[in-house]
């Protein structure tokens, strides 16, 4: 009788009156950033996507784009799932399951992921998170999750020593800036063949090789969704009224930290700063490693609104609902690039006056697209498809 019973003890996807209205918002909202970050590497076939030769605006549009957007937008993500994994765990033992029970739902939910994130990749976008995100989540499953309080401070320890190592990156960078020889190198950006090739078929085959690589370059970022978990243990995000105080310090110095370490790159991105090589290299290497930052600066942010916004406002509401749905956003937005700037179907960036103009218009208008269509979904209320198909594999098919 009690085997019989055992699968009862599996709760399904977490229903909307259970949601927490932060990290839905943080996802919804932050979407956007994703999304000019991610078209302007297409546009520009790079990591990150830049217009070496800005004129006009464009030179204002790269100084916040990499102000902002780029290296700035994953880390809230990566926040938010480690958060995410508390969630789901604190739900399955509400319902009664067994350690061993809640780790088989999180391993195989995470597998799955490893398996979209390939399917992504092969066939859409090779910047693919998805995959990253399956393998740090096993890991952070069976190495991190039953820790006690003691252990996961660890984190914070870690997070002072990645202050420490930007500050002193910094200092390397203004010590550079002023005592360097001058020049006029550009930042050295990474160039993308799967997003330059001729045709379909050849940028598949490209992004099979690419995907591995940008996979194993992005696992550190565990040490972001560390402290998603930490937070998560704390409640902070399903009672920011406690933990108003906490916030709001960590969106003034995670951003502040963020906005002062890209700083030198975004000037130099937008041709107001000449620098030698060897200088151009150490900002953008600062640049990346402040950005971490701005997920948890981004992430309080958000905590710090939801305080006092509605979910039943209408942009809320809207923001929300994509939040819900960021899976279905995230992917909807690669096919959008495939579709729309693709060398080998519209092209449109190169279609207009200004590539960086058009690829940020063409970003806005596929996000908004997106948050008109999970606004219907929530009406109707039916999960993205992405959603579904995941929450079918993880929970079986009556999720």
């Amino acid at each position: 009788m009690s085997t019989a019973a055992a699968p009862l003890t599996l709760r399904g996807p977490v229903r909307r009156t259970e949601r927490a209205l932060a990290p839905d918002l943080a996802r919804g909202a932050m979407l956007l950033i994703i999304a000019v970050a991610n078209v302007a590497g297409v546009v520009f076939a790079g990591e990150p996507g830049l217009d070496a030769t800005p004129q006009g605006a464009e030179r204002g549009l790269n100084f916040l784009l990499f102000e902002l957007a780029h290296a700035r937008g994953y880390p809230v993500f990566a926040v938010m799932f480690g958060y995410g994994i508390v969630q789901l765990a604190r739900r399955q033992e509400a319902g009664g399951a067994t350690p061993k029970r809640v780790r088989s739902v999180l391993v195989r939910r995470n597998l799955w992921l490893v398996v979209f994130g390939f399917a992504h990749a092969a066939l859409l976008y090779y910047g693919d998170f998805l995959g990253a995100y399956g393998i740090v989540g096993i890991v952070m499953t069976l190495v991190l999750l039953r820790r006690g309080d003691r252990f996961h401070r660890i984190v914070l320890v870690l997070w002072a020593l990645s202050a420490v190592e930007i500050l002193v990156l910094g200092a390397i960078v203004v010590s550079g800036m002023l005592g360097g020889p001058g020049g006029s190198a550009p930042l050295p950006v990474g160039h993308v063949d799967s997003l330059a090739a001729p045709g379909y078929v050849a940028s598949m085959l490209d992004r099979l090789g690419e995907w591995p690589m940008h996979t194993l370059r992005v696992l550190p970022f565990i040490f972001i969704t560390w402290l998603g978990m930490w937070a998560a243990r704390r409640r902070v995000l399903e009672e920011p009224a406690r933990h108003q105080t906490m916030l709001k310090w960590t969106a003034v110095v995670g951003l502040g930290v963020a906005i002062a370490g890209g700083l030198p790159a975004a000037l130099v991105s937008a041709g107001w700063l000449h620098v030698d090589e060897p200088v151009a290299g150490l900002m953008l290497m600062l640049h990346g490693a402040s950005g971490m930052f701005a997920g948890p600066g981004y992430v309080a942010v958000f905590g710090l609104i939801a305080m006092r916004a509605n979910r039943s406002a209408p942009v809320v509401g809207a923001l929300a609902a994509l939040g819900q749905r960021s899976l279905s956003g995230y992917l909807f937005q690669s096919v959008a690039w495939l579709v729309l700037l693709a060398p080998f179907t519209l092209a449109l960036g190169d279609r207009f006056g200004s590539p960086t103009v058009a690829g940020l218009v063409i970003a806005v208008a596929v996000w908004f697209a997106t948050v008109l269509l999970a606004r219907l979904l929530d009406r109707r209320g039916q999960a993205g498809p992405a959603e579904i198909v995941l929450r079918r594999l993880t929970y079986g098919a009556r999720s």
